[in-house]
């Protein structure tokens, strides 16, 4: 009884054994640089990054000479927009994207508002989701001006799991002939992303969300129908394509390829059982303590992320009292801030719900034991504040 429970697994994720084992040699026994092609060291670090680039492109459908590594999403996120709005500021100054991003995005979009960059200020149109946290794609296309260079819209969402509509916003991209990017963090390794049919220009990813190490990410970006242009954020010996400078961290690479192996084996079956687990505790959770809300949409979400609204309780008060469980308020890079989620507030529904909001999110490494004993005590420590607090 005394064990933990991690149900936290949008923050983040442990490294899967036979990730760390493939990484493993890249340490002490493969350790040359992989841009130092003057020997065998060298080369054989070429070859575990040209087969990592192999596995992550199979994982999106893209080809390997369109992945850039970089240090995770936030990174990769910088890179897209800003380095679209450098390169293509004779076009337009114009972005479109959405209230319930990451900060990653909606922190960059600001500067860009507020600061600018050589060419001048740009302009963001912040659009609206519904009540589940969907992005209507009508009103993507009813936002664009002939200012329009690029539409940044998250693949899932952090918070409430809610999948966008990616097919349909990167058709409207296609037709405008606009740049679309996508923040894939979430979505990566855990739901089919197929950067072709979805007309994705560029996307984000992340290791730490899919069983691979943290500090390690990945920028697609799309080489032709169309070749996407992107300026540096960073500047210094031209790696990786003249987009990302720095020596490549070669065991966290090849440990983000073998994870975007497993993933594209695995994902079906894995998300049978995720969303078994999820559905479960929802009705538990509703069936015991009666009022509890779903945030985002019921459907379209990742398989393996929870959120409700529990009435009656403050989440930040209950969350403390789980001394074994670890779940979440919301995004793990907000947490230090009390106030509201900005994600739950976009769907409408006011201070109150969000300030009750909680995340669960299972994964690989959870047990059916592990769900019922975490939902057991989240459902006694409720019961126990609302009679400390009655509502």
């Amino acid at each position: 009884m005394n064990e933990r429970i991690y149900l936290d697994y949008n923050a983040t994720t442990p490294v899967d054994p036979r990730v760390l084992e493939k990484m493993l040699p890249y340490f002490t026994q493969v350790f040359g640089n992989a841009a130092s092609n003057d020997h065998g060291f060298g080369l054989e670090a070429k070859q575990a990054v040209d087969e990592a680039r192999r596995q992550i492109a199979a994982l999106i459908n893209a080809r390997p000479d369109e992945i850039i590594f970089t240090s995770g999403a936030t990174e990769s996120d910088n890179i897209a927009i800003l380095g679209v709005a450098e390169k293509y500021a004779h076009k337009g100054n114009h972005i479109i994207t959405c209230v319930t991003e990451h900060k990653a995005v909606l922190d960059v979009c600001r500067k860009l508002e507020r600061d600018g960059n050589r060419q001048g200020k740009f302009e963001v149109t912040y659009l609206p989701v519904d009540e589940y946290g969907r992005v209507d794609p009508e009103t993507v296309r009813q936002a664009i001006t002939p200012q329009t260079i690029l539409i940044s819209i998250m693949a899932a969402n952090n918070e409430i799991g809610t999948i966008a509509p990616l097919t349909e916003i990167g058709a409207i991209a296609a037709e405008y002939g606009i740049l679309f990017h996508t923040d894939a963090a979430q979505a990566a390794g855990h739901i089919p992303l197929d950067v072709q049919a979805m007309n994705i220009h560029i996307m984000s990813l992340s290791g730490h969300k899919m069983y691979a190490p943290k500090g390690i990410g990945v920028l697609y970006r799309r080489r032709s129908n169309p070749r996407v242009q992107l300026e540096p954020v960073i500047y210094g010996g031209g790696h990786e394509r003249g987009l990302r400078s720095g020596t490549l961290n070669v065991p966290a690479i090849v440990g983000f390829g073998e994870a975007a192996r497993i993933a594209k084996k695995e994902m079906v079956a894995e998300d049978e059982r995720f969303r078994t687990w999820t559905q479960g505790m929802y009705r538990r959770l509703e069936r015991e303590l009666g009022g509890v809300q779903l945030n985002g949409h019921p459907t379209e979400r990742l398989p393996h992320n929870l959120n409700v609204s529990i009435p009656g309780i403050k989440v930040r008060a209950l969350i403390p009292q789980l001394k074994n469980v670890a779940i979440a308020t919301g995004s793990a890079c907000t947490s230090a801030e009390v106030k509201p989620s900005h994600v739950i507030q976009a769907l409408g529904f006011g201070d109150e719900r969000a300030h009750s909001a909680l995340r669960i999110s299972v994964g690989r490494f959870n047990t059916d034991d592990e769900v019922d004993t975490a939902v057991t005590q989240i459902i006694a420590t409720v019961q126990s504040l609302r009679q400390l607090q009655p509502v």
